[in-house]
């Protein structure tokens, strides 16, 4: 029975606080409360602060959380064979390199039964692509060497795998230094200054319930009469050793919850997570730069021997109906040219060159005008191009 009975104090007694703060709260809610303690203008300050932190926090956790989904740069509408992340670029190159024969080219592009699923990432589907293209062009083309575009293509899809490796690289440090900084301090350190504010209302509440208790001042419902209450100078010794108590724990309350949220407000680790992420993100840039870099004249120089081959094989063809280009002096083509009577206006050392060639009085253009005198060239273009119009 005495075991029951102070069981039954201990539930009135944890019960009882928790009913005064209940209705004083009521009572603030429905505006019959007319002595609510106020907190101190600096404690509203730092509340403030830490709300405004903590949607800093929240805000910017919704974005970058983002990295730790691979796939969040990978399109929506892409749709990707077994075989296609089968291997990585890299080695479907190296087998392709290696193969003599197209039962082998293509067991290089199929996946074996146990192979690890590629990273999907939209540098990674670029890669694919762009290596599946070089195939589909290296298997249709006929002609003599390796087709520019799909050279280009191939060395295009291991450059953008490398990109998507180090945007995974980037991932992983954004992960460790920096989302997980921040979601310790959203989940620890603010989550410990909402507690402390926490216990910060319920000691103002206990300490406005003790004192309304105290003074006789009840809980009325709405349209009900208020009843008379005691002043503070009518209370007893007993209550005011009540208040006092109440108030000493909102006081201690408060002091622990201002130097909680100041700690939370000055510690630098968001700061210092925040230039780790800069910091990964400056590195994958980087690696990006300096891999397309690299690429860009390799490309570059495919192109420019793609649009001179035609022009090269064509001079080759034009040799191969023409005798050598004259090698007369700027003089002695300049004797020869004194005899030329053809309709166009060509310097005499150019019509040497033309006589030279074996092209009696034919087109200036229909040679070509090298010559061991560099002036030879001079004389031979400039008063044509000075007829159409091209050296204004």
């Amino acid at each position: 029975m005495d075991k029951f009975q102070a069981f039954g104090k201990n539930i009135s007694a944890s019960f009882t606080p928790w009913a005064g703060r209940t209705q004083q709260y009521l009572k603030e809610q429905m505006g019959q409360s007319e002595d609510k303690t106020q907190l101190p203008p600096d404690y509203i300050d730092l509340e403030k602060r830490v709300d405004a932190l903590k949607a800093v926090h929240q805000k910017m956790l919704a974005v970058t959380s983002q990295y730790t989904h691979e796939a969040y740069d990978y399109p929506t509408n892409l749709r990707e064979s077994f075989n296609d992340l089968g291997r990585t670029v890299s080695e479907k190159v190296n087998l392709l390199s290696n193969a003599t024969s197209p039962a082998e080219a293509q067991a290089a592009l199929t996946a074996p039964p146990s192979a690890k699923p590629q990273p999907k990432t939209f540098s990674h589907a670029l890669a694919r692509a762009s290596l599946n293209s070089s195939t589909v062009l290296a298997a249709d083309h006929s002609g003599a060497g390796e087709d520019p575009l799909g050279t280009a293509l191939e060395k295009y899809a291991v450059a953008s795998e490398k990109v998507g490796e180090a945007r995974l690289a980037q991932d992983a440090q954004i992960q460790s230094r920096f989302l997980a900084g921040w979601s310790t301090t959203l989940n620890t350190n603010l989550m410990f200054a909402q507690r402390a504010r926490k216990s910060v209302e319920n000691a103002r509440l206990n300490l406005d319930a003790v004192k309304a208790r105290a003074k006789g001042v009840g809980f009325a419902l709405p349209g009900q009469k208020k009843e008379d209450h005691l002043d503070e100078s009518q209370l007893s010794d007993e209550a005011r050793a009540q208040i006092e108590q109440a108030e000493d724990e909102f006081v201690a309350q408060t002091e622990e919850a201002v130097g909680v949220m100041k700690n939370v407000l000055d510690t630098p680790e968001p700061l210092r997570n925040l230039a780790d992420l800069i910091a990964a993100q400056l590195e994958y840039h980087k690696k990006a730069y300096e891999i397309l870099s690299e690429l860009a004249p390799v490309v570059d120089q495919l192109q420019v021997e793609q649009e001179v081959g035609p022009t090269a094989r064509a001079v080759k063809g034009h040799e191969q109906l023409h005798r050598p280009a004259s090698t007369h002096t700027y003089d002695e083509s300049a004797r020869l040219g004194a005899q030329y009577s053809g309709p166009f206006p060509i310097c005499p050392p150019a019509v040497g060159v033309l006589r030279d060639a074996g092209l009696g009085s034919g087109l200036p253009f229909h040679f070509r005008p090298v010559a061991a005198d560099p002036r030879l060239f001079i004389s031979l273009y400039y008063p044509f191009l000075s007829t159409v119009g091209l050296t204004d």
